[in-house]
């Protein structure tokens, strides 16, 4: 004898797939005070853990800085080996592009900083000929992160163990995005996890999924853009940073993109100067906005918030679909 089950209709059963809260977290701070700076990663770093039952696979975070001095730049490298001895490459480093004049990080000379397998170099060089050196010293190191003001740690694993190890409660900073992955269309490697990267000072994180990347991927690859991974998510953050080059502002670039991405999406992206919140035009994934006199702090869930100073006095609200909510520096 067969028991009768209930069957839930398929249509039915896709939206509520969608609305579903079971993909990903993400959260992001922006400072409005020098107090909050210094204090970013201790007050990002519990945003952070607590989305790990959203994304157990894998995470990461970006955090931003005071600019180093043009012609300097900030590099993110990542090594598979934790325990990689990174002396060889600070020796090389100092051998080839030592030079008196300008100023990284502190005093003069390229520098390296490193905390386990990921490292950030500050030198004198354009993105090519420091991927192009750094490919002649190692190939087996990958390039996260370019730019003047931006910094990106990202790792396979749980969320609460990737932050001990980077040690994200001693960052400072103007702002940061960070998270938390549930892989659902591609591998769990430290290469899928986000923060996404593209060009320099700007990145992306993202929770829901796409149904058109390898339309966008082609279409961005006959403009000479090449993938470091078949992650949906960094389709679209290549896609945005295509719009910015050709010479359209970031909302100009999300206007084009509610138009070319095709999926649901809750995205939360920053270039130096600030932190942009959009949601598909079904806002099919959840997203909460708190604003003080002190921060902006956004989240997949409150509770990620909940611990935050002030706020009980905060402005809350939940962002709207096919809307840009962008806070500047």
């Amino acid at each position: 004898m067969f028991t009768a089950v209930a069957v839930e209709p398929p249509r039915e059963a896709a939206f509520r797939l969608l609305k579903s809260n079971a993909m990903c977290g993400i959260v992001g701070l922006l400072a409005k005070s020098e107090r909050v700076q210094q204090e970013l990663g201790r007050w990002l770093t519990p945003m952070f853990t607590c989305m790990a039952a959203r994304g157990p696979d894998s995470g990461g975070l970006a955090v931003f800085h005071d600019p180093v001095d043009v012609p300097w730049r900030r590099y993110s490298v990542y090594a598979n080996d934790r325990q990689y001895d990174w002396s060889s490459i600070e020796t090389s480093l100092h051998n080839d592009w030592n030079g008196d004049g300008g100023n990284g990080d502190s005093g003069n000379g390229a520098r390296l900083r490193s905390i386990e397998n990921h490292a950030v170099v500050t030198v004198a060089l354009d993105r090519e000929p420091f991927e192009n050196w750094l490919g002649q010293i190692d190939a087996t190191l990958h390039l996260l992160s370019a730019g003047r003001s931006m910094e990106v740690y990202k790792d396979q694993g749980e969320p609460a163990d990737i932050a001990r190890r980077y040690q994200f409660t001693s960052l400072t900073g103007s702002h940061g995005v960070g998270h938390t992955r549930m892989a659902t269309e591609s591998a769990v490697t430290p290469a899928h996890s986000h923060p996404f990267t593209a060009g320099e000072d700007f990145c992306l994180v993202h929770n829901g999924s796409l149904s058109n990347p390898y339309m966008l991927r082609r279409m961005l690859e006959r403009h000479g853009l090449r993938f470091d991974t078949d992650n949906d998510t960094e389709a679209a953050c290549r896609y945005i940073e295509w719009r910015l080059q050709s010479g359209v502002d970031l909302d100009g670039a999300l206007q084009l993109a509610f138009r070319d991405l095709d999926g649901f999406y809750t995205l939360l992206m920053a270039t130096d100067r600030q932190l942009t919140l959009v949601r598909d035009a079904f806002a099919c994934k959840p997203a909460v906005v708190a604003e003080t006199d002190e921060y902006v702090a956004v989240g997949s869930e409150f509770r990620s918030l909940a611990h935050l100073p002030g706020i009980d006095e905060a402005h809350l609200f939940e962002p709207a679909p096919e809307e840009i909510y962008s806070w500047q520096l």
